[in-house]
């Protein structure tokens, strides 16, 4: 099986992940926020929709799932810890979702932007929605720093070649921020330069490989000496745990 991931661009700054089988011309949508745009895609790109997947209930990336289904009889998988209207397939942490017969992911569940919040892994790809951002994190909506913290420590222990599909392009913002936390990183500058030559051509800036992420997401990093110096800085405090710098971290970024 030949797979292509696309992405398709909705609202200001969404992504819409479009798993595709070359072979059969068959694809997989993670997280349609909306249907027109999915419907456009799927039509000019002469694919058969095989089924849906939702990463969280936030309406940006499951908005489109009802008028989906008016189109095409799929199945619809989410979260068992989330009442997503359309969803057919509930899932949780551990399953294995045979999309195709030589397609399977595996649930992961990454609790904190969300609290029944999950992933999709397979073949050194994950879609993650809004928990790992390139060169950041989701806020926390519902849980706890404690669960986010874990939640990315999770996907940071996927093999540093795995790629990563997340919701947003947030990657320039991200950087900016990621910079005035450390800005001795050099691996930092040299991923910033990468990136705004590619949002100059308006390309996205997705996927991001996991080894990039544990180098440059300071969210990652919250036992680098420099980003805990400029964590303690910015809180007025000593901090003692990785888990009590990114609770300050996180709350750097929403002020920033």
């Amino acid at each position: 099986m030949t797979t292509s991931i696309l992405p398709i661009p909705i609202f200001k700054d969404n992504y819409v992940w479009a798993i595709i089988n070359t072979d059969t011309k068959t694809a997989f949508i993670v997280d349609p926020g909306e249907a027109p745009a999915v419907i456009e895609f799927l039509t000019q790109q002469q694919l058969t929709l095989g089924g849906i997947l939702i990463t969280h209930h936030h309406w940006d990336h499951c908005n489109g799932v009802l008028e989906l289904k008016q189109h095409y009889s799929v199945p619809v998988y989410g979260s068992y810890k989330e009442k997503i209207e359309g969803v057919t397939k509930l899932v949780q942490g551990g399953d294995h979702i045979p999309l195709e017969e030589s397609l399977t992911f595996e649930v992961i569940e990454i609790p904190g932007h969300t609290l029944g919040h999950i992933a999709y892994y397979a073949r050194n790809r994950v879609f993650c929605g809004d928990t790992l951002f390139a060169a950041g994190c989701g806020r926390l909506f519902e849980g706890t720093a404690e669960q986010l913290y874990h939640s990315l420590q999770t996907l940071a222990a996927l093999p540093e070649e795995t790629q990563v599909y997340c919701g947003h392009e947030y990657t320039q913002n991200n950087l900016r921020f990621a910079k005035t936390v450390e800005p001795g990183n050099r691996a930092i500058d040299e991923r910033i330069e990468r990136v705004n030559a590619l949002r100059a051509k308006q390309l996205p800036s997705l996927p991001s490989l996991i080894r990039e992420e544990k180098q440059t997401n300071p969210f990652l990093r919250c036992s680098s000496p420099e980003v805990i110096a400029h964590v303690e800085h910015y809180a007025g405090k000593r901090l003692s745990k990785p888990v009590e710098v990114f609770a300050q971290l996180r709350k750097w970024k929403d002020e920033f």
